[in-house]
């Protein structure tokens, strides 16, 4: 009887509380325009309900009104809201305007976080609340800490997948070592210079959590040491590579300029090819027959050939610059003409992110793609179409709003005016 008498009281106790648990708050987000990013077109007269971090409802403007009498106003009728934006291939980590050889030897691991930190608020800022951080020179994984430390709500921040310390061979683009050879540093761990020699680079990355293995698959522009036109990683080592992360369920990116590079790498089954700067007919070919993915990052090359636009570069990287830009257009061609696969992707500091837009529509993508590749495109290469890239009921509610519209001007993404992540509001100067 006394056992019958506790159990009663304690349903009563709890249903008391269940009865006083306060209402969840609604948000509802009136948008003049409505970037419906897996059809690439605009709507009008639309809204979005907001419920915690998730999308609750969207559709027409007054129906859904009707469904929320009492949820909080955000009126964006007179901006364009789109999705959360997405940029797969950032780097994070230290002084992103310094592009000096010896930046990182003069970066300790902590600095660059707290540079990290820093910077993830401006892609923030810009509307971007997801990021692929494309492999860093710390060896204590800094940028990894700092996404966790994100996920965790120690610090606003954008979502982060990251890649560890890209593998690359000695006196490759990702040796970070550019001293003289009697000055040389201990040999880094992300050096790979055989097959054998794979597996512990990559099971590396993976012991300490990187979401994506990164390859040097040729060499570089912005570097004292390699060739932008010369295969480094043979496809034999990729290949590995490949192996071992698809078995740990991670997915592999290749930095690839060179031809012979990319064929490489696309032959080895790498999931996307970053830059792809000299993409051949043949090989854009074999990557439409694959679904490998391209992340072409014009901006940066283009900037990167401007006299003095970046500080720091030696005058061989400054040369390099303006050779590759030879190959960027026909490239990219190439690549809209295959029908490739195609996210966005800046390789800069994230105060450019608006001209890597400006940079895809002038190279031939329409706007609309453009926009589709920062979004619902990006959304497919992470691996996470079912949380953001869209505006849909059950995804995070990532929202952007731009004064403007970017299909009559891509120029217009850049003026960012609000910024929701998760259901909070992070920017709102409207």
């Amino acid at each position: 009887m006394i056992k019958k008498l506790i159990a009663a009281l304690l349903v009563c106790s709890c249903a008391s509380a269940w009865a006083q648990a306060p209402a969840k708050q609604l948000v509802l987000i009136k948008a003049g325009k409505l970037f419906d990013a897996r059809n690439g077109r605009m709507l009008t007269n639309q809204a979005i309900l907001v419920e915690e971090d998730r999308i609750k409802e969207i559709g027409d403007a007054v129906a859904l009104a009707s469904h929320a009498p009492n949820a909080k106003i955000i009126d964006l009728t007179s901006a364009t809201v789109l999705p959360g934006l997405i940029d797969c291939h950032a780097h994070i980590l230290a002084n992103l305007n310094d592009w000096s050889p010896t930046r990182d030897l003069r970066t300790s691991s902590p600095q660059g976080v707290l540079w990290g930190l820093h910077n993830v608020q401006i892609w923030l800022d810009h509307g971007f609340t997801t990021l692929r951080d494309a492999g860093e020179d710390d060896l204590a994984y800094g940028q990894l800490a700092l996404r966790d430390s994100i996920n965790q709500g120690l610090f606003r921040g954008p979502r982060i997948f990251s890649a560890g310390n890209y593998i690359s061979i000695s006196g490759g683009h990702g040796d970070v070592d550019p001293l003289a050879p009697d000055q040389a540093l201990p040999r880094r761990p992300n050096i790979a210079d055989n097959v054998d020699e794979i597996g512990p680079a990559v099971r590396r990355d993976l012991k300490y959590g990187a979401d994506w293995i990164k390859l040097s698959a040729t060499g570089g522009v912005a570097t004292v040491l390699s060739d932008f036109d010369t295969q480094e990683l043979s496809e034999e080592q990729m290949a590995k590579a490949v192996e071992i992360a698809h078995r740990a369920h991670r997915k592999v990116m290749a930095h690839a300029l060179g031809a012979d590079g990319i064929s490489a790498a696309v032959r080895a089954g790498v999931d996307s090819i970053e830059h792809g700067t000299m993409l051949d007919e043949e090989t854009a070919v074999l990557m439409a027959q694959k679904g490998t993915w391209l992340v072409p990052t014009l901006e940066v090359y283009q900037r990167g050939a401007e006299p003095g636009a970046m500080q720091g570069l030696e005058t061989t990287e400054v040369e390099k610059f303006k050779a590759v830009m030879k190959f960027q257009s026909i490239a990219f061609q190439s690549a809209l003409q295959h029908h490739l696969k195609i996210a966005f992707g800046l390789d800069d500091y994230p105060a450019y992110l608006d001209r890597e837009f400006i940079a895809l529509v002038k190279g031939g993508m329409k706007p609309a793609e453009a926009l589709q590749a920062a979004t619902v495109n990006a959304a497919e290469l992470l691996g996470q179409p079912d949380k953001i890239g869209v505006l849909e009921a059950g995804k995070f509610a990532d929202i952007t709003a731009v004064s403007g519209d970017p299909l009559a001007d891509i120029s217009n993404i850049g003026n960012v005016i609000f910024v929701m992540k998760g259901g909070e509001i992070i920017k709102n100067t409207k």
